[in-house]
């Protein structure tokens, strides 16, 4: 459920993955998959950042035994990881007051400029679209630095029964310094905010609510899932990123957190405008329903997605989960990124079958 950041030496992302396979095609191009061990176990909709010598992961708890929200998962090497404590011991009184129904906090976004980090996160009830998305900025997330502390700035935006929009699954993105929240799950698809960067919150001077991508619904469509509206159209998670004269919005499309029977892919389009319209390989609009396949799951690991992406001095990479073909866990997955084609290329332990156009 879930971009170029630049920010001085650090940029961030949330996002995909893509193999070139089909006919016509220059050869297969893809990352390199980055070995994980430790605690990858339950990794759900991660995303990444570097302070220092170590690697920080936030996420979604995920699994039987949970200690907290929004857990944090530490590494010096990108390989071997270990939890290193969550962000809440307990969901914030003003959001049990203000969504008493919400058991649980999603698909946490973490960015670094204006010199703090960022970190934007989502409440919500499974199946409804009275969400919202908060945030939170510390100095640093060094737990042992004397300037370590989450302030909590509250509500960034929420959307309630009567809107056709759901205000969850959020991600920040930079144009020039001009910061901008996608987000966006099911509903009428993944919309956007401008956000005032040295606040954090909605900009004033900007109350358009911008649409980015959208499903159509295929004909004859099967029964809708349980716990899901009646009008669902499987499309979330978004994730911008610039890349050479692009910015390429990644988003998941059908169905995740199902553990062998997770059906989610990540899809791609970019445009010249940080605002759209975004197209797909094929130049199909994705407000019209257009995506190319970044990553999609193979006999070994089933639903790809959740994903984050980093660039820097070195290979761009995408972290991201996927479920475990035989147990169905979600489970941290690690790859480079390879650009080659002005298409995202990104490696998925046991192949990927994803089809990417090379023009």
């Amino acid at each position: 459920m879930r971009r170029l950041l630049h920010i001085g030496s650090q940029c961030l992302i949330h996002l995909g993955i893509v193999l070139s396979l089909s006919s016509g095609q220059v050869g297969a191009q893809t990352g390199e998959v980055i070995p994980v061990s430790g605690d990858t176990k339950y990794v759900h909709d991660p995303s990444i950042i570097k302070e220092g010598d170590t690697w920080y992961l936030f996420g979604t708890a995920s699994g039987p035994n949970r200690d907290g929200d929004l857990p944090i998962r530490c590494s010096k090497d990108l390989h071997e990881w270990k939890k290193c404590g969550n962000v809440f011991d307990r969901i914030p009184e003003w959001i049990e007051k203000e969504s008493p129904k919400t058991k649980e906090l999603w698909a946490p976004d973490v960015s670094y400029f204006n010199g703090e980090y960022h970190l934007y996160y989502a409440f919500s009830v499974f199946g409804k679209n009275t969400s919202g998305i908060a945030l939170l900025t510390n100095k640093t997330l060094d737990p042992k630095s004397p300037d370590f502390r989450w302030v909590d700035h509250g509500l960034v935006l929420q959307s309630r029964v009567e809107d056709d929009f759901n205000a969850i699954d959020p991600n920040i993105v930079l144009d020039h310094g001009q910061a901008w929240l996608s987000f966006g799950s099911f509903w009428t698809g993944i919309k956007m905010r401008k956000i005032d960067a040295k606040m954090g919150l909605v900009a004033s001077d900007d109350n358009k609510l911008y649409s980015l991508a959208q499903r159509k619904r295929p004909p004859n469509p099967p029964p809708n899932p349980p716990g899901l509206p009646g009008d669902w159209q499987a499309i979330e998670a978004p994730f911008i990123v610039q890349h050479g004269d692009y910015f390429y919005l990644f988003v998941s499309f059908d169905l995740c957190c199902r553990g062998t029977k997770s059906s989610y892919k990540t899809m791609v389009g970019r445009s010249r405008s940080v605002t759209g319209p975004y197209l797909d390989a094929s130049g199909t609009p994705m407000l019209e329903g257009g995506g190319t396949p970044v990553v999609l799951g193979n006999q070994r690991w089933f639903g790809p997605g959740g994903e984050s992406i980093r660039q820097g001095t070195e290979r761009d990479m995408m972290v991201f989960h996927a479920y475990d073909g035989t147990t169905g866990a979600p489970y941290l997955q690690i790859s480079t990124i390879d650009w080659s084609g002005g298409w995202p290329h990104v490696a998925l332990e046991g192949g990927n079958p994803a089809n990417t156009p090379s023009k």
